[in-house]
């Protein structure tokens, strides 16, 4: 059930991206908002399988999550839509995944150990700039989960963008479990 997917010609990382002025530049994204059938089994899904908690809820309707160290009031708020309503297609347009950063391999290799016994896993890729983990909630909604490779570790702007399977267990020997990257470490991007 897990797929490949095909890279694109690489991006020219040597050239500045081209800049325009705007009236009010967007900083960061703040939330996502997802609809889901039941939306006390996706809460418990989300908190029990990547460690969100419970910010506010209107039973039966809404719940609001926090993950940890978040600024955010919530960060992934859950919708009720009913039983009955249709999941999430491949190949439609609509949002294809969100993508959760974790501050070690350690962390990510203790959720895949998690989805992998929820039968939700459905990829593992290496980026080389980050590794990933692929799955879906009961709903269906798809999301990844990622550790950032440390900077000085990314291929250089003059290769090719590549993806790779997952070799959770190399990367570990090679990093270790404790290695804090990206926000976990202080970066603002």
């Amino acid at each position: 059930m897990w797929r490949t997917v095909e890279a694109a010609a690489p991006p020219d990382r040597t050239a500045p991206a081209p800049h325009k002025e705007v009236a009010m530049p967007v900083r960061r994204l703040n939330h996502a908002v997802l609809y889901v059938r039941d939306v006390s089994r996706a809460a418990r899904f989300y908190t029990e399988v990547l460690g969100f908690r419970v910010a506010t809820e209107l039973p039966g309707r809404a719940v609001f999550l926090s993950a940890p160290d978040t600024s955010n009031d919530h960060d992934l708020g859950l919708f009720a839509v009913g039983d009955r309503a249709p999941g999430p297609e491949h190949g439609r347009v609509g949002l294809y995944h969100l993508a959760w950063e974790v501050g070690t391999l350690g962390e990510l290799a203790a959720i895949a150990g998690e989805l992998t016994a929820r039968d939700a896993l459905v990829g593992a890729t290496d980026h080389l700039v980050s590794k990933s983990l692929y799955a879906k909630d009961p709903d269906g909604n798809e999301f990844e989960v990622m550790w950032r490779v440390p900077r000085e570790d990314w291929p250089g702007a003059d290769e090719p963008v590549r993806l790779l399977p997952l070799d959770l267990q190399a990367a570990l020997d090679r990093w270790g479990p404790e290695l804090r990257t990206g926000s976990a470490a202080g970066s603002a991007t």
